[in-house]
């Protein structure tokens, strides 16, 4: 299961009712924060979350409105106790980026460890994520991530027991382990099934619209988009910005085809996102225009039912 809360949908500057873009997600005791502007950490409260257990903070680039809250954000957590390690991941030049921002934030209880972009496609394995970076097209170097959670076969007593596989085996082989006894080996594969479906969401903002988009969002229970403007007027604004119209966002999902796509990252100019709902659909069905604070609980998909799976909007 997955739990995520979109903090913010603000791009360039919060405003007093709408907070910087910013996601968070929950799974299995840990979360993970993408992008970190100014007020994070008080969006965060308000919805009721922490960031003590946040273990993984990715940053799609390191313009002021995605990393500027970031000092405040860690003097929180370590004001909470935290003492575990923090994995930061983003473009080339974290780490210099992130030392000059905590000057005002010089000692924490807990170690930071860098991971820093340089290729166009990576991937990392970190606690209960698997995450997959993906470089965009802004006017400086900006990555979007797809997020998943996999999921491993069923376990098949009934063939453990025709093969006689021990019981004190059985757990150690669910979570992948190797066991011998004896003459005898006994692997995972012998006792189970073919992974399941697993959980999947992506998450791009400012970016011109580009085909590995759509190619990490396919399928995905979830993609969050930036959609600056709304207004057609405003394309051209957006070319030059290398930022997305919400019509060059939803074309993205029609190919991509999610289950869902949220928009976000709106211009402060764009003052009623949801004027613009009706033309998008049209587009793409599942879009939506998203408002701070929309939470949803994605479950394992033979465990979604109408309780376990909501949009709080």
């Amino acid at each position: 299961m997955l739990d995520l809360c979109l903090l913010g949908t603000g791009g360039m500057m919060p405003l007093p009712y709408r907070w910087l873009t910013s996601l968070v997600c929950r799974c299995n005791g840990s979360s993970l924060l993408i992008d970190c502007g100014e007020g994070t950490q008080i969006a965060m409260r308000k919805r009721g979350w922490t960031p003590k257990p946040v273990d993984v903070i990715l940053f799609t680039h390191y313009h002021a409105d995605h990393i500027s809250g970031l000092p405040g954000f860690l003097l929180s957590m370590a004001n909470s106790d935290r003492t575990e390690p923090l994995t930061m991941i983003g473009p080339r030049g974290l780490e210099r980026v992130v030392s000059a921002l905590r000057v005002i934030t010089p000692e924490l209880p807990f170690k930071i460890k860098y991971i820093e972009l340089n290729e166009q496609r990576e991937h990392f394995s970190i606690g209960p994520y698997e995450i997959d970076a993906f470089r965009v097209n802004h006017n400086v170097v900006c990555y979007g991530y797809s997020i998943r959670i996999l999921r491993k076969g069923r376990f098949d007593a009934e063939r453990a027991k025709a093969l006689d596989i021990p019981l004190k085996f059985w757990n150690p082989l669910q979570k992948g382990q190797t066991m011998t006894e004896g003459d005898r080996t006994y692997t995972p594969d012998m006792v189970m099934g073919p992974d399941r479906k697993g959980i999947h969401i992506t998450y791009c903002t400012d970016t011109r619209p580009v085909p590995v988009i759509a190619e990490f969002a396919e399928g995905a229970d979830l993609f969050i988009c930036e959609g600056m403007y709304g207004e057609k007027e405003k394309a051209q604004s957006a070319r030059e910005k290398k930022h997305m119209t919400m019509q060059e966002a939803a074309n993205l999902a029609k190919t991509a085809q999610p289950a869902e796509m949220w928009l976000t990252h709106y211009s402060p100019s764009l003052i009623h996102p949801e004027e613009f709902a009706d033309e998008i659909k049209e587009i793409f069905p599942q879009a939506k225009t998203a408002r701070d604070g929309w939470t949803k609980t994605i479950d394992f998909e033979e465990e979604e039912t109408e309780d376990h799976e909501k949009t709080q909007c």
